[in-house]
């Protein structure tokens, strides 16, 4: 059964009205206003062009944002996207965006976005963060193809990083996830990536959403998780990845 707890009834509402889909994006957001509505459309339009014959849903998960980022990923029209850019989905496109209690969590956002994707049965799904600067729609095929067409259950990044990039993932994180598990995945806390519904469902009825872990450092675990449970794992290289400066207003 879908964690219902954690959505709430407007949101279920909603999710009930969007029916079962094949593919779930999920986009967290808090304070993104200068970035997610390029991120969101970015995803329509990787969609639209990779995906087309798919039931596709965006699931916006947001903190509490204080600058319009939920109204910018409602914004994200489809219709001005099909203009622009010349593509149409053969299947309903839908955006629903939610506001979860608490503040501003990663991993309280990615307990919502499964949640979500379970209830709606989606077979793949995908977590994009909203503060990329340089993203473009082939990064939604790079994550998903895997999943989709090749069978893997988790697809992780692999970013073209500048030295002084990512220094904790690198000199910590990568060797010590190294060391453990014995493979060689380049973002364990990865911040784009794609999972199979299975190993999403699987995730979810993990016991430590209540503690610790489910506030702060989800992504990580679910790499864990991925690994512990032999589930199929790949990484696909989206290239070098710029994101946004924010101010210290914005940090928490």
């Amino acid at each position: 059964m879908p964690e219902e707890t954690i959505l709430t009834d407007d949101f279920l509402r909603e999710l009930i009205n969007v029916g079962e889909v094949d593919i779930l994006i999920g986009v967290p957001t808090y304070n993104d206003a200068k970035t997610v509505g390029q991120v969101v459309q970015a995803i329509r339009a990787g969609l639209l062009k990779y995906f087309p014959r798919q039931r596709a849903v965006i699931i916006n998960a947001d903190g509490g944002s204080r600058d319009g980022s939920q109204e910018l990923v409602r914004a994200a029209s489809i219709s001005d996207l099909q203009h622009a850019s010349n593509v149409y989905a053969l299947r309903t496109l839908h955006c629903v965006s939610t506001e979860y209690s608490g503040g501003p969590s990663s991993s309280v956002a990615l307990h919502t976005i499964l949640a979500a994707a379970e209830l709606l049965q989606a077979s793949s799904c995908a977590v994009i963060a909203p503060d990329s600067t340089n993203i473009e729609p082939g990064w939604i095929e790079s994550l998903l193809r895997p999943v989709t067409r090749d069978g893997f259950d988790l697809v992780t990044p692999i970013y073209r990083r500048h030295k002084f990039d990512g220094l904790l993932i690198r000199n910590l994180l990568y060797p010590m996830n190294r060391a453990l598990y014995l493979r060689r995945v380049r973002e364990p806390f990865p911040l784009d990536f794609a999972f199979s519904g299975r190993l999403g469902t699987h995730f979810l009825g993990q016991d430590f959403w209540s503690q610790e872990p489910g506030r702060i450092g989800a992504e990580i675990y679910l790499t864990i998780s991925a690994i512990a449970g032999e589930f199929r794992l790949a990484q696909s290289f989206l290239g070098p990845r710029s994101h946004v400066e924010y101010a210290a207003s914005d940090l928490v």
